[in-house]
């Protein structure tokens, strides 16, 4: 297209909802172009339009008899189709299958939705190449502005990332002489406002404060300054798992690591904890090769009222998340030994299990797709990666005791 600006079009027999769509487009994407075609009177797309015009397309599922899944396999098989976001009945998981398998690079169930999970769904459609770079909000982009933030006895060292809630600084506690790691809420909201975000936030310092092991991060501190909670916590300057896979693991250590992980999680799970989004950035390394769980913003108490969390709503990473837990289905420690299966996976080959172009793909695989075997040289460990990645959680380890158990055999093996 000779326009640099992007250009949407949506599809759908609904004013309103079109409506609704467009404005956060251009909420967020303040110079593009949406195209708002009503398909019932005629053809599904514009006059003279091809989908290569557009840069993303939303289709709906289905208006005045017309099938959208037939328009959607029809718009796949033509040359230059862009991502297409297929809206789907709100819970109709059966119609989200049909979609991703026609093609769908991620679906929109139709019901209402926060602004920016609209906006991240959008981004992982169109690629992080794409969406991201026009959707940083202008204060972010120069990420290097000094910190406001400051802590009494503490040395501010610099940023180390910010998200939407919180903002995770580096500093110096000048009393115990240590690099300390501290996360802030951005900004405690008021009595009568909406209180999820900042009850998850103390919810997660009450999670890891309880619970006393050498592979959970530690908590040294938490309080409310003016318009800010913090939490101080361990510093990791060896780095996170992530970047360790990338050099390599031997089978050796990629059971000492997952013994480590999962001993810990039993340590979670006998105080009523889940994790919920186990991945290789969430455990860190130590100068001395252990490894710590971190991150448990969306950890959760198995008996604790309310949930927190809304019923069908899904928290985590999709490459890591079990069948259930993707599916918004109930959760229990049974998940989080699916999570490390992945991981362990993961560390044995340096590839996920399951890879697509979408979210929605990567957990349609880990609910419907064999799992991958293992290389040849590899292939000892291919029974333990099953159980702990079966698709059935009553197939796999039933407590993350059990599969301690069933390390230590694999380690004893490797000695």
């Amino acid at each position: 297209m000779a326009s640099m600006s992007m250009q949407f079009l949506i599809i759908d027999d609904h004013e309103a909802y079109r409506d609704w769509l467009g404005h956060h487009l251009t909420s967020e994407w303040i110079d593009c172009e949406v195209v708002s075609h009503d398909p019932t009177g005629g053809s599904a797309l514009p006059d003279g339009a091809v989908p290569a015009d557009y840069d993303l397309i939303f289709l709906d599922y289905r208006w005045r008899g017309v099938s959208g899944m037939e328009i959607l396999a029809d718009l796949k098989r033509q040359e230059n189709c862009p991502p297409i976001i297929f809206m789907t009945p709100q819970g109709d998981e059966q119609t989200t299958v049909a979609a991703i398998r026609a093609g769908a690079d991620d679906v929109l169930p139709k019901a209402s939705m926060g602004h920016e999970d609209f906006v991240c769904l959008v981004r992982a459609a169109l690629g992080s190449d794409r969406g991201s770079a026009q959707a940083a909000p202008e204060n972010d982009r120069g990420s290097d502005e000094e910190p406001t933030f400051s802590l009494k006895g503490h040395r501010l060292i610099r940023r180390l990332a910010r998200g939407g809630v919180s903002t995770i600084y580096l500093m110096e506690d000048q009393r115990q002489e240590r690099q300390v790691v501290v996360k802030v809420l951005t900004e405690v909201p008021d009595v009568d406002e909406e209180k999820t975000d900042f009850d998850r936030f103390l919810q997660e310092y009450e999670l890891i404060s309880a619970i006393r092991h050498p592979n959970v991060v530690k908590i040294f501190d938490l309080g409310i300054a003016d318009d800010h909670a913090f939490i101080v916590m361990e510093y990791f300057p060896a780095g996170d798992l992530k970047s360790r896979i990338k050099r390599g693991v031997s089978p050796k250590e990629a059971l000492d690591y997952l013994a480590q992980m999962a001993s810990a999680l039993a340590a979670i799970h006998r105080v009523g904890v889940l994790h919920r989004d186990l991945k290789p950035a969430n455990v860190l390394r130590r100068d001395n090769e252990s490894l710590a769980l971190i991150d448990f913003g969306l950890a959760k108490r198995t008996v604790r009222a309310p949930d927190l969390t809304r019923r069908g709503e899904i928290f985590g990473t999709p490459y890591y998340m079990s069948p259930e837990q993707g599916h918004g289905g109930t959760v229990d420690q049974r998940s989080d030994i699916y999570s490390l299966g992945v991981i362990f996976f993961e560390m044995l080959t340096r590839k996920k299990p399951f890879a697509a172009s979408s979210p929605m793909a990567v957990i349609y695989k880990h609910g419907h797709a064999e799992i991958p075997l293992l290389p040849e040289h590899l292939r000892e460990w291919q029974d333990l990666i099953g159980k702990m990645m079966a698709k059935d959680p009553d197939d796999r380890p039933q407590s993350a005791d059990e599969l301690a158990a069933l390390v230590q055999e694999g380690l004893k093996q490797c000695s």
